[in-house]
């Protein structure tokens, strides 16, 4: 079912001339500063224009006679091969810079993060002094996706020994298991991918799962973390020793159970790892193949069978434009409408040319993900605070929200005009952004289809032959998929932890309530580090991967300096955690997830919103960047 492979087209028959005539002249610009050194390039006459689309307009509003001037500029400078005179831009140049790029009034407290960002700076923690004996045993890592393995790579870095249980057979974590048709990611992918290491060949603004996947596997041989990963390998309890300051974590192989010993233990398994379980009356009964859409199984076959899936969020939405054509009959099954923002060009390959361009031009890339991780970071945040003198609450926040959900709503209509069964189904009254906003993958065109029923009465249950709706209509099925979405806030209480006097991990998390400082430590459970852990989900944009950068340093941070200053085990504060969780319930009062127009995934049963993160992007970097030992009960080696 897997429907797209890395691209490996032959690059080698393309020259500059043609490639430039592609060129992004925004970052062609920052390329020639790079390279000459010469102020003409950050000049009025070379101000590229603002552009708020994701994917700008290559010409960047300039003249064709400024286009040609820029381009053959940019030729000569690199025909001549000689070293560039401005590598690495220090914060200062750095702002001016991004400013010019974007034709934006960056903000100064943005140049550290994006110097890291694009690779300026290293993000990855450095010994402040060499230490002369290390702990005995390794620091002990649960999960080999992106999070398990940038944690990995800065142990790798530092010399700090450690190991990786991963209860898959491969690295990949989300791209590893998720293998339904069409499954893509929803960040462009020269933001969703690591700050360090070697540029990877994208093929696409979103890349497809099987390319991700790639991505994850060749990354994990180039840190040279692969030898500490044991496959196969299911933590089933993780107990801690106070006596010996240790981690004593009891795993399962296929042949046997034991027992391994650190003296740090991270958990890299994050929210979505573990689908949620249908509780839907009678799906033990269906007689076909019934499973989660998110653990789509090997060999199932649905070409020509009438298939019904539950549920219309971010995988749904990926599966339903896939299969549409190939199956005989499609029910969706709605529960709640869901916004969808319409993105040019979401579906579009690369050019060879911007390729080439990508692995050839220094500073291409760099500034290429500049202006990705941009437009999709930090700029929504603040048009998703409720106004309070705003006076239509119910249906949106501000004016800027309201706008937005015009133009989505715009789009909406475009896609379903002619059907206005649909668009009473289609357009919600909550306010945009509410809940994990969609984009579109031919979905409208797919709900179109005469082969394709969206219903919206509710079900009553599943029966042998297929789903009854509340309405009472069976709408008969061969195959049921269920789009459920997942245990998000069990998280790592799912590896059955048990920390200081006995306390556990999941009692202090009942009743969905994930509650962690800065979502990495939580009080009573010493040594121990939660990566995209509560309250660190980016549900107003950005890439996940940054936010794993941010909690993986500050582990590893906490951990170099124990090492460096003879500490036996770190435990948070009780206030400590109380009062951040305090400033993160202040901070979401006035955002869009705590609406009571709906009930995003983001907040647990009781309201309270336990899974997105409330801060900017580049404030968070800031909270996580160094540990404040003062923060901590510290136990000093005897």
């Amino acid at each position: 079912m897997i429907d797209d492979i890395p691209d490996t087209t032959d690059l080698a028959g393309l020259d500059l001339e043609d490639a430039l005539a592609e060129a992004d002249l925004r970052v062609l610009i920052m390329v020639l500063y790079h390279l000459t050194g010469d102020e003409i390039w950050l000049s009025d006459r070379f101000r590229p224009g603002r552009d708020v689309n994701l994917i700008a307009d290559e010409d960047a509003g300039f003249s064709p006679e400024i286009q040609a001037e820029i381009r053959a500029a940019a030729a000569r400078a690199l025909s001549k091969g000689s070293a560039p005179v401005i590598d690495a831009p220090d914060e200062d140049l750095m702002v001016r810079m991004m400013r010019h790029c974007l034709s934006e009034n960056v903000g100064e407290e943005y140049a550290p993060m994006m110097r890291e960002e694009m690779g300026f700076a290293p993000r990855q923690v450095v010994w402040e002094k060499q230490p002369d004996k290390l702990p005995g045993g390794p620091v002990i890592i649960v999960g080999a996706g992106e999070s398990g393995m940038i944690a990995a790579a800065n142990l790798q870095s530092l010399g700090i020994p450690y190991v990786v249980l991963e209860e898959q057979a491969e690295v990949g974590g989300t791209w590893l298991v998720n293998t339904y048709p069409g499954c893509a990611v929803d960040t462009p992918n020269h933001a969703y991918s690591f700050s360090f290491g070697s540029p990877y060949p994208w093929t696409r603004f979103f890349s497809r799962r099987d390319e991700l996947q790639d991505y994850m596997v060749t990354r994990s041989h180039e840190f040279g973390i692969r030898g500490n990963i044991r496959f196969q390998t299911k933590v089933t309890a993780c107990n801690w020793d106070e006596t010996r300051a240790r981690w004593v974590v009891t795993c399962e192989t296929p042949n046997s159970t034991e027992e391994i010993e650190g003296w740090a233990l991270i958990s890299a398994i994050g929210p979505l790892s573990r689908p949620h379980k249908p509780n839907i009356p009678g799906w033990e009964t269906f007689d076909g193949p019934i499973f989660h859409a998110n653990r789509w199984p090997e060999g199932v076959k649905i070409k020509n069978k009438r298939v019904a899936i539950v549920g219309t969020g971010a995988s749904s939405m990926q599966i339903v434009p896939s299969i549409v054509d190939e199956v005989d009959h499609l029910t969706i099954f709605q529960r709640t409408v869901q916004w969808v923002r319409h993105i040019p060009r979401f579906r579009d390959r690369m050019t060879p040319a911007t390729r080439w361009l990508l692995k050839n031009v220094p500073y291409y890339v760099e500034w290429f993900r500049f202006t990705m991780l941009w437009r999709y970071g930090d700029g929504l945040l603040r048009t998703l605070k409720r106004d309070p003198d705003w006076p239509h609450p119910d249906r949106s926040m501000n004016r800027m929200n309201d706008r937005h959900r015009v133009q989505m709503t715009e789009f909406i209509e475009q896609e379903l005009q002619g059907r206005p069964d649909l668009l009473a189904k289609c357009v919600p009254e909550y306010p945009p952004y509410a809940k994990r906003i969609l984009l579109d993958n031919g979905w409208y065109q797919a709900l179109r289809r005469p082969n394709c029923e969206l219903v919206t009465d509710g079900i009553e249950q599943i029966e042998p032959g297929g789903v009854r709706a509340k309405d009472g209509t069976l709408h008969q099925a061969d195959v049921v998929l269920l789009a459920i979405g997942f245990e998000v806030f069990l998280n790592a209480a799912a590896l059955n932890i048990t920390g200081r006097d006995g306390r556990r991990l999941e009692e202090e998390w009942a009743d969905e309530d994930p509650r962690a400082h800065l979502g990495i430590t939580s009080p009573g459970f010493p040594n121990l580090f939660f990566l995209q852990g509560p309250n660190t989900v980016l549900a107003h944009g950005g890439s996940a991967i940054f936010t794993s950068e941010c909690q993986a340093r500050y582990a590893i941070a906490a951990i170099a300096r124990m090492v460096e200053d003879g500490i036996a085990a770190i435990d948070v504060k009780p206030e400590v955690e109380a009062s951040y969780m305090e400033r993160v319930a202040a901070e979401h009062r006035d955002l869009v997830w705590a609406h009571p127009g709906m009930k995003p995934w983001y907040r647990n049963k009781n309201g309270r919103v336990a899974a997105a993160i409330p801060w900017r992007l580049v404030d968070y970097r800031a909270m996580t960047y160094t540990p404040d030992f003062g923060e901590y009960q510290i136990t000093r080696r005897s």
